[in-house]
């Protein structure tokens, strides 16, 4: 039987000043307040709403809750850094005071955004982007010394690495990631979690390509975190929505932790629980 352990990285980076291992996978739970998020039933609402899911995915084995204000859907609307500083400035105040253990990570690509959100009790920032959005967010990042998630994501600005073609999605990432870990590493930057970018300006063939060699990516040697959460790689290949992908997502993250994921970012947070606990049986 296949050893859950032994596929692990067991690498560990600093948050909140603790060293945080993982030996055990951890769950990231998706805190939308955005009004057009892909999937609708994550959009939170107003206060009420937003307290009830922080609690309830905290109650259910939320290890992080990653907060958004800006959809990162294709064809989504463009929001101001203002708007989207806006947004989650109540929220971020009412989870940081009411759950002040746990690890709060800001979804976000702007770096006003991220200095806005690390001065007002956020631990982490999640760029879907890899810095190539907003140039400075990376010297935030380095300032605050927090760790960062490092996205690979087909349509950033400079995002080819070398004179590589999209032939070899797996070869693409792992250049992707080498070249910008030097970066990050020359900026002080050293808690690092990578992000294949499921989705994101990928086909259907290259997310699950990366799924299939997914122990190509642990010659990188960092924790990998993964959000395949009711995406379209989901649905569109089980011809259904967002609402009725659940079964398929819960599939995908099963062969993801039996392959080592580090962090799982979902909706559905219980769901991830028993996954965990099925897998950790094995």
């Amino acid at each position: 039987m296949t050893n859950l352990n032994d596929l692990n990285q067991n690498k560990s980076i600093l948050i909140k000043g603790k060293l945080i291992d993982f030996d055990q996978p951890k769950i990231m739970g998706i805190l939308n307040v955005t009004p057009d998020s892909f999937f609708k039933e994550s959009r939170i609402k107003n206060i009420d709403d937003l307290l009830f899911q922080a609690k309830n995915m905290i109650e259910n084995g939320a290890d992080i809750l990653d907060l958004g204000a800006i959809s990162t859907r294709p064809g989504a609307s463009t929001v101001e850094v203002t708007e989207e500083i806006k947004r989650i400035q109540l929220p971020l105040k009412i989870v940081r005071k009411e759950f002040p253990e746990i690890i709060l990570s800001l979804d976000t690509y702007n770096s006003q955004t991220a200095q806005f959100g690390l001065e007002n009790g956020i631990d982490m920032i999640n760029d879907v982007s890899g810095g190539q959005i907003d140039d400075r967010l990376l010297d935030t990042v380095s300032q605050f010394k927090v760790p960062y998630v490092l996205t690979h994501g087909f349509g950033m600005a400079d995002l080819k690495s070398g004179n590589e073609t999209k032939e070899n999605i797996i070869q693409e990432l792992i250049n992707y990631f080498s070249r910008k870990l030097n970066v990050l590493l020359n900026k002080g930057i050293t808690d690092i979690i990578i992000d294949p970018g499921f989705g994101f300006g990928k086909t259907m063939d290259e997310n699950f390509e990366i799924i299939s060699n997914f122990d190509a990516l642990k010659i990188l040697e960092k924790p990998i975190l993964v959000g395949i959460s009711r995406k379209s790689m989901i649905y569109k290949k089980l011809q259904t929505t967002p609402d009725d992908s659940l079964n398929g997502t819960i599939a995908l993250n099963s062969i993801l932790m039996l392959k080592g994921s580090s962090i799982f970012r979902v909706h559905d947070v219980l769901q991830m629980k028993q996954i965990k606990i099925l897998c950790q049986s094995i």
